[in-house]
């Protein structure tokens, strides 16, 4: 068969896992509808392993644990290797470790529930951790569609060092943000002013002690000027009661 080659190569390729050639071979069989003979699938990988030897190609057939996978050649591993460890240092966004607190809280839950608590699309989160392997699907809910349902994994209890799930912090253990709004438990209210954006106005006593000097600095001034002023008023009245009393000397 010509294109029998391919067809394996597809397979291994498409394969999360290593593929046996009993797979192979039942999966060629049933999708072309004929009988191709094991043999002829152990002859077809040989040729594979042939052509991936060729320094051109950096990756090989391999057969691992009774199957066949496709595996980077050591001259690549240090590549490799760099690439994965970048990956492992690359954090979780805010909205995937939210719905990872969700999903580790509330499992299982279905994706649905999930948007129905943080009220946003959280496709791409859950996709991440996901791929991470941080949560797992463990199920489908019952009711319309059956939709899946996410819990926590291994890898998730391994990553934050918790024996079981009643390890995980108890709600009431965190602290209120500072930016909330409202009182803490067990506190009162304190009466807020009148209205939106009104200020208390200070009261006397506590007035700084430069502002009270200054208004006391200007009674002072204002009490001199009041003074000056009643000498002069008085002053310009004498000589007018002395010309009066020349006019009447006159007369007489």
């Amino acid at each position: 068969m010509d294109n029998l080659q391919l067809y394996i190569e597809s397979l291994i390729f498409a394969s999360d896992k290593a593929i046996t050639a009993k797979e192979i071979k039942n999966t060629i069989n049933t999708y072309l509808d004929k009988t191709i003979k094991e043999k002829e699938i152990t002859a077809a990988l040989e040729g594979l392993n042939t052509k991936y030897e060729d320094d051109k190609y950096p990756f090989e057939v391999k057969e691992i644990a009774g199957g066949f996978q496709f595996m980077t050649k050591g001259t690549y591993y240090p590549v490799v290797s760099q690439y994965l460890k970048l990956e492992s240092k690359k954090k979780l966004s805010r909205s995937a470790l939210e719905t990872l607190a969700i999903i580790s809280y509330k499992q299982p839950i279905t994706k649905s529930q999930i948007e129905g608590i943080r009220g946003v699309n959280c496709d791409y989160a859950v996709q991440k951790l996901l791929e991470k392997e941080l949560i797992e699907i463990s199920g489908r809910a019952e009711g319309p569609g059956r939709p899946l349902l996410y819990a926590t994994s291994e890898k998730f209890m391994n990553h934050f060092g918790l024996k079981d799930l009643n390890d995980l912090p108890k709600i009431k253990e965190f602290e209120m943000p500072e930016n909330e709004i409202g009182p803490k438990d067990g506190e009162v209210a304190s009466p807020g002013p009148a209205s939106e954006g009104a200020e208390a106005q200070p009261d006397e006593a506590d007035k700084p002690a430069d502002e009270t000097t200054e208004l006391e600095n200007k009674e002072e001034v204002n009490s001199e000027e009041i003074a000056v002023e009643a000498e002069n008023s008085t002053e310009l009245s004498e000589p007018s009661d002395v010309e009066g009393s020349e006019s009447k000397s006159e007369e007489e």
